[in-house]
């Protein structure tokens, strides 16, 4: 099978693919552009995109791009293209994150089932059954983040506590910082443009003092805010790290936390991302970890998994708006 040409209806695909990954609040801090001489497809960082308070490195911002970097490669791949991809590629162009060329190919595409994934993945809030996950598929998911150069540990009750006793304390100082408050309530509560944010119905449980959406769902452990039983007692959480913490490296992650979601979309599991920890320095420090053989591992991302109710896709921007010379 040789690659489809390069036209418009493909390129739109390609993009819409690449938009469709995860991002903080579902900013989609991204913008696109080709260079059709080389088949190459440039993704930078948005800046009117990036939350100041939330994610004032853009540590945040990297990892979407990664998702959105993954979501390019599996479309490629699907039209029949080698995707090779280039991380920082021009380094007096810091808002240049990535530049995927699409390289001639004669294999045919994957049947791995991602690309279909990637039009079906998106965020559940919702409350999980409870239902463990197989052992098999957490080794699958394990080697896919592997793969992406990442490491994803499930860990047992004690970890699992660790990693929820810092999401709510993140939650608390997110909801006592008047300025992160503002930037969550403008995208998940506040007046928006309909093609970002997240809309009322992706929100799942709401706080019960009703100041904004809960976007922890460890809060069921507190009564005073969601009353007992609204969310699985034992949930599965993973932890997502790399080797080392560079700029590079949060886009690593993206890719990995990506392959990891489509993976478990095309197994039927649900997922939901939990941020809150990894947007405090200190705290995520606290989630740093060891390899077996005593090295450092840099935390990026908890990842909620399990079986439910699939909830609704949140918005995306077209892809006129998304592309360098459209919009």
């Amino acid at each position: 099978m040789s690659a489809t040409s390069l036209d418009a209806p493909v390129l739109e695909r390609l993009v819409a693919a690449a938009a469709a990954a995860p991002s903080l609040h579902n900013t989609q801090p991204w913008r696109f552009g080709l260079d059709p001489g080389t088949r190459t497809v440039r993704i930078d960082a948005a800046a009117d995109r990036i939350l100041r308070h939330t994610d004032p490195v853009g540590r945040a911002v990297h990892l979407s791009v990664g998702c959105a970097v993954l979501n390019l490669r599996v479309a490629a791949a699907h039209f029949g293209w080698q995707p090779v991809t280039r991380l920082l590629p021009c380094p007096d162009r810091p808002a240049l994150l990535a530049q995927v060329r699409l390289a001639d190919t004669t294999r045919g595409a994957p049947a791995d089932g991602l690309f279909e994934a990637v039009w079906r993945r998106h965020s559940s809030r919702f409350p999980f059954s409870g239902r463990p996950l197989p052992a098999d598929l957490l080794a699958e998911l394990t080697e896919a983040a592997h793969m992406e150069g990442a490491v994803l540990r499930f860990p047992g009750p004690k970890g699992t506590d660790r990693l929820l006793r810092a999401t709510w304390e993140a939650e608390s100082r997110n909801r006592a910082d008047a300025d992160r408050a503002a930037e969550s309530r403008r995208l998940v509560s506040g007046p928006r443009p309909p093609s970002l944010g997240l809309p009322p119905a992706a929100l799942g449980q709401q706080d019960a003092r009703d100041r904004m959406p809960m976007r922890d769902f460890g809060a069921h452990r507190h009564p005073d805010v969601l009353p007992a039983g609204t969310f699985e007692p034992h949930p599965t959480l993973a932890l997502l790290s790399t080797a080392h913490d560079r700029r590079a490296d949060w886009l690593r992650a993206g890719q990995a936390l990506e392959r990891v979601l489509l993976l478990a979309t095309r197994r039927g599991v649900r997922a939901s991302l939990l941020h809150q920890a990894m947007e405090w320095p200190d705290l995520r420090g606290r989630l740093h970890g060891r390899s077996v053989d005593g090295r450092r591992e840099h935390a990026q991302m908890v990842i909620r998994l399990g079986y439910g109710p699939e909830g609704p896709a949140s918005p995306r921007r077209p892809v006129e708006e998304v592309v360098e010379g459209h919009g």
